[in-house]
């Protein structure tokens, strides 16, 4: 006999005086380091740096049970992603293009926007401005284990692509050697470069440090679990990395005029993630806020990961009633959601209240789960409240800028003089005296 999952998400109102403890006491995950996880990475980083290829094969082993004499066998050639592109059905390969190309248009207009370099002469002749340059090398994390992501493929590679990068490593578990043929298949739309089968913490040393297989990166990005976002925690400054990304979050601020299922199966969307998923609706419409409660008991009983969805849903899902479609913007901007869904008639109302979020999905037909695979903007998005100082993965976490001076004769009489009063305010004679040998 199966088992009958139900999932009842906390019920809360903002006029209630425990209102905010409650809420809290939902919001966040623990803060707590793990030292267990932080000292397992910190020793396989310490150990691919001293033993490179001979580390990452005996932790692939270990942990992936995936055997291989010689590092370079765990390469996926060019070949092979092709061949993965070619053997999957017709319609996955139409599908995957054609998200691509949405992903590549919205990246190239985020290029124009963001990416361009530029420059101004003052009224001394100065020459001032920035130059963008693309980093050289980028390494892309792919999750393969439990969660096998094509869609995440698309979305690291492809703004790479658009911002020049010249080198793209992957890097894709394969436990016991499963390789998932649809991964493989976005790597060969995605233009990835080199694909190695190696996961974990020891996938993100070897792209920090280099093997003499897998080449040093410049900036590591991806999603991954826990010992993944702890080693790119370990390795930021040896490489840069996107950001550090939590637990999946939706919230979904709703005025009653979407049809309750839609509601339901939005906070579905990012329940069956897995169980420390966040799923929140905030409502002024008691009526609304029990009709959802009522699609949650209806259309759980018919999904396949109706057990994540439930436990993600009882212990982190929240329905709140809030006093107004005000005081819910005002939460949202609390919390800072990785997805926010305005489920409205008229969310251009809303949205200039609206701050801080990874992403904002505007009126209910945009379900947050089109702009995880082909609506465009991307979907790797900051997490845990982050939103409030990051912003989701765009062709810029994979350019630099440089400062442009250029100083004119006449210029340097002038900001001279300022520079020697400041340098000798500040006890740097030589500072001061390299502008002022440059004066009249």
């Amino acid at each position: 006999m199966s088992t009958v999952f139900q999932a009842k998400p906390v019920q809360l109102s903002t006029s209630d005086s425990g209102f905010d403890a409650a809420f809290q006491a939902k919001l966040h995950l623990s803060e707590e380091s793990n030292d267990a996880i932080g000292e397992a990475v910190r020793n396989i980083i310490v150990d691919v740096r001293a033993r490179g290829d001979a580390a990452v094969l005996e932790y692939t082993q270990r942990f992936d049970k995936v055997s291989a004499s010689k590092a370079s066998e765990l390469e996926l050639t060019q070949v092979e992603l092709k061949r993965a592109f070619d053997s999957i059905p017709a319609e996955q390969r139409q599908a995957l293009q054609a998200a691509a190309d949405r992903v590549r248009a919205y990246h190239q207009a985020q290029l124009k926007a963001t990416g361009q370099s530029w420059s101004y002469r003052d009224g001394d002749g100065t020459l001032l401005g920035q130059k963008g340059t693309q980093i050289d090398r980028a390494g892309i994390y792919v999750p393969g284990g439990k969660a096998a992501y094509p869609s995440s493929v698309l979305m690291n590679a492809i703004p790479a692509h658009v911002a020049g990068v010249g080198e793209i490593i992957m890097t894709v578990p394969t436990p016991k050697g499963e390789r998932n043929n649809l991964v493989l298949a976005a790597a060969y739309v995605g233009g990835v470069s080199r694909a190695f089968t190696v996961g974990g913490a020891q996938a993100v040393a070897a792209l920090a440090y280099g093997t003499a297989t897998i080449p040093k990166v410049d900036k590591v990005t991806g999603p991954g679990n826990a010992y993944v976002a702890e080693a790119k925690r370990q390795v930021f400054g040896i490489v840069g990395i996107d950001m550090i990304a939590g637990p999946s979050e939706i919230l979904v601020l709703a005025d009653g005029t979407t049809p309750p299922d839609w509601v339901a199966m939005d906070l579905f969307s990012q329940a069956e993630h897995d169980e420390l998923a966040q799923s929140i609706l905030l409502c002024p419409d008691a009526a609304y806020i029990a009709a959802v409660q009522a699609s949650i008991d209806k259309l759980l009983p018919t999904m396949p990961r109706a057990e994540i969805i439930a436990k993600s849903l009882n212990d982190r899902g929240a329905l709140i009633l809030t006093r107004s479609m005000e005081e819910a913007c005002a939460i949202s901007n609390h919390i800072a959601p990785e997805h926010l869904e305005v489920s409205s008639s008229n969310p251009h109302q809303w949205e200039p209240s609206l701050k801080h979020a990874g992403a904002i999905f505007l009126g209910a037909f945009t379900s947050e789960s089109l702009g995880d695979y082909c609506a465009g903007p991307n979907h790797v998005l900051p997490t845990s409240g982050t939103a409030r100082f990051s912003s989701p993965l765009g062709v810029y976490d994979f350019q630099k800028r440089s400062s442009l001076i250029e100083v004119s004769e006449q210029g340097a009489q002038s900001l001279g003089q300022i520079a020697s009063v400041l340098a000798h305010g500040e006890g740097l004679t030589a500072h001061a005296r390299a502008a002022e040998f440059r004066l009249k």
